[in-house]
């Protein structure tokens, strides 16, 4: 519990440096305080929140469905198949509403996903490490596919932005997307004993009898619109997906249903803290959120892989 109310005082401190820091002196009394808030900094701040919770969530259920727990989407090539969905929309129908450009980018999200997920089941299980270095391998020829579509076609600077993981463009009216993945949260928050029976292995979810392909097929669309969401939104951000359901599981144990709120938790204090460190380090300008948790996601990974495992406690 003590632990749980730190990651919630965490989160409301940093909400609270999300909305007071930027490159703009809100209290400087020149400008319109209220305006500031309400168009730039609460809802960059939500998106902060929306895409941590999100990324976090997406991955505790790409691990269960391959039952690795060192994979996340963006070591399986979600987010490349989304990009490559929304370089298709943009040649295709570069006027197409952002919403069009989310579904056809959810769509080639989970027909990427998917396509790991198939490729996961022929990977041998032996040793953990070769499943995300499969992943890696696949994630590398989407994104090259991408980059390759993206420079015959000019378009090289989209993917850029949609690689940036970074949250100064977002502005109210062009975030709200991302609250699609508050209604998928809960949704997964009832899912969550099906998702846990997926972690145990086909057989034996079977014989529990879970539909076992209906259950894979629901856990990998709601990781696609997922990511999804984000990427048009805001770009793909990595690691975050990994490394927190990792720590939560080393300090709470392995109950997925009381686990998804502290994941999504942590993953919005992650991610935002991120943000808040981007505007900071060279104020008055940037570095995405994605950069830092890059680098910070990085030395967790490390720390997590030569750790050994505290015994599961409440």
């Amino acid at each position: 519990m003590k632990k749980m109310t730190l990651v919630v005082l965490g989160l409301a401190l940093l909400i609270s440096a999300s909305l007071l820091i930027g490159a703009t002196n809100i209290f400087s009394g020149d400008l319109d305080t209220g305006l500031i808030l309400a168009v730039s900094r609460v809802p960059r701040t939500f998106a902060a929140i929306l895409a941590g919770a999100g990324l976090a969530l997406a991955g505790v259920v790409t691990q269960q469905v391959v039952q690795n727990r060192l994979v996340e989407p963006s070591l399986v090539g979600t987010p490349e198949a989304a990009m490559i969905g929304l370089l298709a929309i943009t040649l295709i129908a570069p006027g197409a509403p952002v919403i069009a450009k989310m579904s056809v980018a959810a769509t080639t999200a989970l027909i990427g996903t998917f396509g790991f997920f198939l490729l996961a089941r022929m990977v041998p299980r032996r040793d953990p490490m070769l499943l995300p270095l499969t992943g890696m391998i696949y994630a590398g020829i989407l994104g090259a596919a991408a980059t390759y579509v993206a420079w015959i076609t000019d378009l090289v600077q989209y993917i850029n932005i949609w690689q940036s993981g970074e949250f100064s463009g977002v502005l109210r009216g062009r975030y709200e997307l991302l609250w699609i993945i508050a209604a998928l949260a809960v949704a997964l928050y009832f899912l969550a004993d099906r998702i846990t029976i997926l972690g145990l292995g086909e057989d034996y979810a079977r014989s529990l009898g879970l539909n076992y392909r209906q259950t894979v097929y629901l856990g990998l669309a709601i990781v696609a619109l997922m990511v999804a969401v984000i990427v048009v939104t805001v770009g793909a951000m990595p690691f975050v997906g990994l490394v927190v359901p990792n720590i939560v599981s080393r300090i709470w144990g392995d109950n997925l249903r009381r686990n998804l709120p502290i994941i999504a938790l942590l993953g919005a204090v992650f991610v935002l803290g991120s943000d808040v460190i981007g505007r900071i380090v060279r104020w008055p300008y940037e570095i995405p959120a994605a950069t830092i948790f890059a680098i910070v996601g990085a030395v967790i990974f490390l720390w997590l892989l030569n750790v050994r495992k505290a015994g599961s406690h409440g």
